[in-house]
């Protein structure tokens, strides 16, 4: 059986869908049934475009896997917070092990002295 191969709408589409949709002539149900689109996608794209607060369709909707700028920003800095811990992590643990060893080197040349 063949998987079924996702669908990708451009950002005109989908602005004219949501359009249609805030425009409440008809059901979202009757407009995903007339465009060929689920339901819930529609409200998805709704949501997207509510959250833009005015922002034009080719940065609400960017494409083909484009992700908007802010998004990709937040998911670098998401990064460099993980890296930043584990960095830090290390480091906990590397002044644990050299304090304690500074310890023991102290106290043998302090027996010494």
């Amino acid at each position: 059986m063949k998987p079924k191969s996702r669908e990708s709408y451009s950002a005109e589409f989908k602005a004219e869908a949501v359009e249609l949709v805030l425009s409440r002539t008809k059901t979202v149900t009757q407009i995903a049934r007339e465009l060929g689109v689920a339901r819930q996608m529609l409200h998805l794209w709704v949501r997207e475009v509510e959250r833009s607060k005015g922002k034009p369709a080719a940065v609400v909707f960017p494409g083909h896997g484009n992700r908007p700028a802010d998004q990709n920003e937040l998911d670098q800095l998401r990064r460099e917070v993980a890296q930043l811990r584990e960095d830090n992590d290390i480091l906990k643990k590397a002044a644990v092990d050299s304090t304690h060893q500074r310890n023991t080197s102290f106290s043998v040349l302090a027996g010494v002295l």
